[in-house]
C-alpha cells in the first residue's frame, strides 16, 4: 500500500483530469502507455474497462505487472460496437465498475485511475452525466484521472484539465482488416 505522502511525493502533490475521446485510434492505447510511464516511476494504477469483456492484450500485460497496474473488466464477452443495443445487464455492469473504480480511487493505494471506455457507457446511457460528475468531483486532489472512449459529453471536457480529440485520417479497417492481436487488440 501507498501512504498518501508517498503519493504526494511521486506526483508532486497535484493530480489532473485528462479527457481522451474523439473517432480515431489510441485513446486507450494512451491511457496505457501512461500507466505504463507511471509504473517506471513507482507509481500503481487502477483500470476499469467499461463495455469491454473480451481478452484484450493489455489484460494479459497487465498479469505481467500486477504489483503495478490492476486491470478490471465491467462488459459482456462480445465487442460493443456489434453486440446490438446495450440491456439492463449492461447498465448494471458499467455500474458495477463505476462502484469499483470510485473504490479503488478513494483506497489509497492508487495514484492514477483510469476509466477506459467511460464515454461509451456515458453515449449508451449506461452511466449518466451526474454520475461522472459526482465522481470527479470526489477525486483526491492527488489522483490523475484519465477518462477514455468516443462521445465525450461537453460537460466532462468542461470539467477536465487535459482534452485530447483522437481524430481518424486513414484506418486500415477500411479495407476490412479485422483487429489484430498485440496490435489493435
Amino acid at each position: 500500500m501507498l501512504s498518501s505522502q508517498k503519493n504526494n511525493t511521486l506526483m508532486g502533490g497535484q493530480g489532473y483530469i485528462h479527457v481522451y475521446t474523439g473517432n480515431g485510434k489510441g485513446k486507450t492505447t494512451a491511457a496505457l502507455g501512461l500507466a505504463f510511464r507511471a509504473m517506471g516511476r513507482g507509481l500503481q494504477c487502477y483500470i476499469a474497462q467499461f463495455m469491454k469483456g473480451l481478452e484484450y492484450g493489455e489484460i494479459l500485460a497487465a498479469a505481467m505487472v500486477s504489483s503495478y497496474i490492476t486491470i478490471e473488466q465491467f462488459g459482456k464477452k462480445s465487442p460493443y460496437h456489434i453486440c446490438g443495443e446495450p440491456d439492463e445487464i449492461d447498465k448494471k455492469m458499467a455500474q458495477n465498475g463505476l462502484n469499483a473504480a470510485r473504490q479503488a480511487m478513494l483506497s489509497g493505494n492508487f495514484n492514477i485511475i483510469i476509466l477506459d471506455e467511460i464515454h461509451v457507457a456515458h453515449y449508451y446511457q449506461l452511466i449518466t452525466t451526474q454520475d461522472l460528475l459526482d465522481f470527479i468531483a470526489i477525486k483526491p486532489i492527488n489522483i490523475e484521472l484519465i477518462l477514455t472512449g468516443r462521445y465525450a459529453a461537453e460537460e466532462i471536457i468542461q470539467a477536465a484539465d487535459l482534452v485530447t480529440d483522437m481524430r481518424e485520417v486513414k484506418h486500415y479497417f477500411q479495407k476490412g482488416i479485422v483487429a489484430r492481436k498485440g496490435i489493435d487488440r
